[in-house]
């Protein structure tokens, strides 16, 4: 496992009594969340910057009441709306990927990874090529780049801390052991709206009813990849870099409840399990504190847990978890293209250009296509992977009438 993720309690540092904190991707579900966190401890962090796509409007006045230090959108076109609602409040403003690879190099100890798509790997790069704390929310920088992002966090002595609540728990539970003793780690998956659905329906399925998760309150590209369930595919590739583990260690069982977030079983068949709540500020909670700890935002409450129960995942209903697990096996490129690929896929559905098994479907046509023109090549650095990424696109797009034909 590599040396990114510290699993040693002798290895942690001290907790600084004030850390400071930048959130790029402030004004989505994960940013809110941890100003959540912030908020409810206040004398615990200071905000250096905060950073969004295009919502110059929220983000100057989530800068003002953080008494944040720089604010920065990644559209330029959002520039002076940013500039004019933070005039007067001494902050600094920028706009552009620049300027949000810049909030990202500010010197915070702590950074928050929550820019969701390609678009956050060149930002939680800079951070951990500085160094700092990056609490890893952004599945996609480790699909795009996994081996380039955790060979240059390791090289900078960055810590790299996993937010999603599988691999947080997975994070916690491999206290428990020794690397060596460790013989596989389980992620858990709620199954989505369409767990118990025939062929059928799900061929049938809306977008209004894929955006109806039953536990989890998520931004739509990641409900859609929860019902489709390449949201589990992402992140066990996303387990094999930030772990160290081969495909063959890591497995997904889906778990209704959603309750057990993630499990390591080790040599002796001892299995740890980490429980919490359905909540994202408990496992951002661990991260925002780590190595300390502080009080829940939410409490998971016993008394109303009739049952747990765990079935394995259906590969004929939810394709996207073969597909993950070859682009894995395919190693190279082929995970970048899997990522940029479903995301237009998602993008599709959700326009109602595909249907909802046309998703996995783009999703494998484009892996072909790129093989068959020689595509999958390794990304040695940020800008080749996002190459391969733009030319995947690229091509999902062009397979989109292909694929709404097949499905009419």
């Amino acid at each position: 496992m590599t040396s990114a993720v510290p699993l040693s309690r002798s290895e942690r540092a001290p907790a600084a009594a004030v850390r400071s904190v930048t959130i790029l991707g402030a004004t989505g579900s994960i940013g809110a969340s941890t100003i959540d966190l912030i908020r409810r401890n206040r004398g615990r962090f200071r905000v250096e910057a905060v950073t969004a796509a295009r919502n110059a409007g929220a983000l100057a006045q989530l800068a003002r009441d953080l008494n944040a230090g720089f604010a920065a959108v990644a559209d330029p076109a959002c520039y002076d709306e940013l500039k004019s609602a933070l005039a007067g409040s001494g902050i600094a403003a920028g706009a552009g990927e620049n300027a949000v690879v810049e909030a990202a190099q500010r010197p915070a100890d702590w950074v928050m990874g929550a820019i969701t798509g390609a678009a956050g790997l060149k930002p939680t790069l800079a951070a951990a090529e500085r160094g700092a704390v990056v609490a890893l929310a952004n599945k996609e920088t480790l699909v795009c780049a996994g081996d380039l992002f955790m060979r240059r966090a390791g090289a900078a002595g960055a810590t790299v801390l996993p937010v999603d609540s599988e691999h947080n728990a997975i994070f916690q539970a491999l206290s428990a052991g020794t690397r060596e003793n460790v013989h596989r780690i389980v992620l858990t998956a709620s199954g989505g709206p369409f767990r118990t659905w025939g062929m059928d329906e799900i061929r049938a399925a809306t977008p209004e009813q894929a955006l109806r998760h039953p536990n989890w309150s998520m931004g739509p590209k990641v409900t859609i990849d929860s019902a489709t369930l390449m949201n589990k595919g992402l992140e066990i590739i996303e387990a094999h870099h930030l772990f160290d583990l081969p495909a063959d260690m890591i497995d997904v069982f889906v778990h209704p409840q959603s309750i057990v977030h993630g499990m390591v079983e080790y040599r002796d068949g001892s299995m740890v399990a980490q429980l919490g709540p359905t909540d994202m500020r408990v496992p951002i909670a661990h991260c925002l504190a780590w190595p300390d700890r502080i009080d829940a935002a939410t409490r998971l409450d016993f008394a109303r847990l009739e049952n747990l129960t765990f079935e394995a995942p259906d590969p004929v209903r939810f394709p996207a978890l073969r597909l993950a697990r070859l682009a894995l096996e395919t190693g190279a490129g082929a995970p970048t293209v899997l990522n940029a690929a479903n995301e237009i896929a998602v993008g599709e559905f959700l326009d109602r250009r595909i249907g909802f098994t046309g998703i996995p479907a783009l999703v494998e046509g484009t892996i072909e296509a790129a093989s068959a023109r020689g595509l999958l090549t390794a990304p040695p650095d940020v800008e080749a992977a996002l190459a391969i990424d733009h030319t995947a696109r690229s091509l999902a797009r062009e397979l989109v009438p292909q694929i709404a034909l097949k499905a009419s």
